[in-house]
């Protein structure tokens, strides 16, 4: 494991590095389009002309002075930046008819997208304000009605297959659900960008990368009502072996919100992630990969550093189980989803914990491989950590306090201290 921690640990240090467009001096004012920005008018055609002639000339600047741009769905163009000024919202409405989509009754285009481009930054001081509150309400009751419901909605800003894709600086609130899905997208850069939703707004994930490769994630506050971050790898990648592969979140402040999550979709496998110098306060979870027997596949190479977490519902999340973890079962046999993890460090965490510690719990038929916990201490959780179909687990200087019963509840593990 020595020669994974050392590689993981700098194995970010020259990605991550392509440049601005020449594109950025050709200025698309929105305003010299027709849009009011008033709030109350509909802006939709004019910022979409904008986003048109944008791509039509090769490229360049989309953009929105101070003001309330109410719009329905739009298309963002290869190599162009949406830039928002200080004031300045991209609001999107809240009617569902608006999102409907023709082809599959009951299901919604999402609010921002774009698909095939190369080239695209999303950057200022302004919001991009998803109306998600009318959304939330309809959700919340279909959820009380049948457990782990997910009531059809529009995610805020979804991009697809797009290379070089930069979120600087805005603020991105209020998403019916998703928040920030960019999908089968390579370079990926979300730096000093905030994330917003009530605490119990249902769904709403902050950033949820699917399928991508090289995503830096860093000096971001997000506090949101679902996962903070969200890696995911629904399917197999044509061209390469783990369909998310090298992913950086770090200096992050999370306040609310499920945490920084691996699954619960990783068919395409996940590979060679790092979560360093990040604060968590309030969250449901804290460090958590979770998948089930139908939606898992392999995640290796993760790295977890220099973390603190306050009154957190469960430090470390680590399980092959989702969304319950059953009690001790019998072997299944083993199929192309079952999960995998290995090779899974910790390291530097200090939590308090207003519930259990946590889990690490792997499957009777597929335990998690190679686990290191390195000065980590969790304090003034309800229960200890339990750790459970686990080969080869290290613990150094490991300090589990709980209010009651054993700070480490094991069962079929091999342990070195």
């Amino acid at each position: 494991m020595s020669a994974f921690r050392v590689c993981l640990a700098t194995s970010f240090v020259l990605l991550f590095a392509f440049c601005s467009t020449a594109f950025a001096e050709t200025v698309f004012n929105v305003r010299d389009l027709g849009a009011e920005g008033n709030g109350v008018m509909l802006d939709t055609d004019a910022v979409q002309k904008a986003f048109d002639a944008c791509g039509k000339a090769g490229g360049g600047t989309v953009l929105l002075p101070a003001g309330t741009y109410l719009c329905k769905p739009l298309t963002i163009r290869t190599n162009t930046t949406l830039r928002l000024e200080k004031g300045a919202t991209l609001k999107a409405t809240d009617d569902p008819a608006d999102y409907a989509r023709t082809d599959k009754p009951g299901e919604f285009n999402h609010f921002f997208t774009g698909k095939d481009l190369e080239n695209v930054t999303i950057e200022g001081e302004g919001t991009i304000d998803g109306s998600g509150q009318k959304w939330w309400i309809e959700a919340e009751e279909a959820r009380q009605k049948k457990s782990g419901y997910t009531l059809p909605r529009p995610n805020l800003i979804v991009l697809t297959r797009v290379k070089n894709l930069a979120v600087r600086g805005v603020t991105i609130q209020n998403a019916p659900k998703f928040h920030f899905v960019p999908t089968e997208c390579e370079n990926v850069i979300v730096e000093d960008a905030k994330f917003f939703a009530p605490e119990r707004a249902p769904n709403t994930d902050a950033i949820d990368p699917s399928m991508c490769r090289n995503v830096r994630i860093r000096r971001c506050y997000i506090d949101v009502g679902d996962d903070n971050v969200a890696v995911k790898s629904g399917k197999p990648h044509p061209d390469r072996e783990f369909a998310a592969d090298t992913l950086l979140v770090e200096d992050c402040t999370i306040k609310h919100g499920h945490g920084i999550s691996i699954g619960s979709e990783i068919v395409g496998g996940v590979k060679d992630v790092v979560v360093r110098n990040c604060t968590f306060e309030g969250t449901d979870n804290g460090i958590r990969i979770k998948t089930d027997r139908k939606k898992g596949g392999p995640v290796t190479n993760m790295l977890y550093e220099n973390i603190t977490m306050k009154d957190v519902a469960g430090a470390i999340t680590i399980t092959c189980y989702y969304p319950k973890i059953p009690p001790i079962e019998q072997p299944k046999p083993v199929t192309k989803t079952t999960p995998e993890y290995s090779n899974i460090t910790i390291r530097n965490l200090t939590a308090t914990s207003t519930k259990d510690a946590g889990f690490i719990v792997g499957l009777p038929e597929s335990p998690i491989k190679n686990v290191l916990l390195e000065n980590v201490k969790i304090t003034s959780a309800r229960e200890g950590l339990e750790i459970r179909h686990v080969e080869g687990i290290e613990l150094v200087n490991v300090e589990i306090i709980p209010t009651k019963g054993e700070p480490l509840i094991v069962n079929d593990v091999e342990i070195e201290e």
